[in-house]
């Protein structure tokens, strides 16, 4: 039986766990300083609780790190520093250079990295997300026999580390992005009154983020992710030569909905929050 670590089961990291299990896996997770929703989606999808993260380094063949990817090189740091020698898989969203930087942090205390990418929705009986993987070959192959029978659909990628972050950012940069533009146009709209109108005219295009009004709370609440995830995605680009500009926006954007983390917003109180100058006390 190979055991997986995962390292932190939020929403998606907590889903993606227990597709691995499902397959055959012990799945470990460490409860030290996490909340108690963490605590709940852990038991609701039994997995194995350890004393410390030093117990998890001890005890697992892979380790998967699926958190907010501002965290991402410092959970890195910690791993290493238990001298981990097996393989470490990044699952957050971050740049090519990102990676690289938690790829030669782990190398040096002997890990194999893989660098890897969540494409959709957590997974269930009804979604079927992509985990994409670039790196060595023998690790990639490991990586994904986690899977094989579950809902997640592992894709190996050749070309090695940032592969795999990179089309993960390539996709989000426009994906999250372009439903917090739909958000602030809306917005724009409602200010002068006109926004039954601009709807009408969205709704005329049926993939416009425009017409999806109910799903903006949804991108409110999840901001304070995804703002972390647009700020890397901008140096992706700069790091490419390309402009930045619209991520580091819409990172700005959500930052403007920091307040609401994980929580269950109404739409009026979303399209206030982007009234709210954050460099203002009151």
């Amino acid at each position: 039986m190979t055991t997986l670590g995962i390292l932190h089961p939020g929403s998606m990291g907590a889903a993606v766990a227990a597709q691995a299990r499902r397959s055959g896996a012990e799945v470990l997770w460490c409860p030290v300083g996490r909340s108690a929703s963490t605590k709940e989606r852990s038991e609701r999808h039994e997995l194995t609780p350890v004393r410390g993260l030093s117990e998890m380094t001890e005890r697992s063949d892979i380790i998967l790190s699926l958190c907010p990817p501002a965290a991402a090189e410092d959970v890195a740091r910690a791993v290493a520093a238990r001298s981990y020698a097996r393989i470490y898989v990044d699952g957050n969203a971050v740049s090519p250079a990102t990676m690289a930087n938690i790829s030669a942090i782990l190398q040096r205390s002997g890990s194999t990295v893989v660098d890897g990418s969540v494409i959709g929705s957590p997974p269930s009986e009804s979604k079927s997300p992509r985990l994409y993987l670039s790196g060595p070959a023998t690790a990639l192959s490991a990586v994904a026999q986690l899977f094989a029978g579950s809902t997640v659909q592992a894709y190996p990628l050749s070309g090695g580390i940032g592969q795999a972050s990179a089309l993960k950012l390539s996709y989000s940069s426009y994906q999250k992005a372009s439903r917090a533009l739909a958000a602030v146009a809306y917005a724009l709209a409602s200010d002068h009154g006109v926004e039954a109108e601009l709807l009408d005219i969205a709704q005329g295009r049926t993939t416009s983020y425009l017409a999806e009004t109910a799903y903006f709370p949804k991108v409110a609440a999840r901001s304070w992710r995804w703002g972390p995830e647009m700020t890397e995605a901008a140096r992706a680009l700069e790091e490419a030569g390309l402009p930045a500009d619209l991520a580091d926006a819409a990172a700005a954007v959500m930052g403007r909905w920091a307040g609401l983390k994980d929580t269950s917003p109404d739409l009026a109180l979303v399209i206030d929050e982007l009234h709210r100058d954050p460099r203002d006390p009151t």
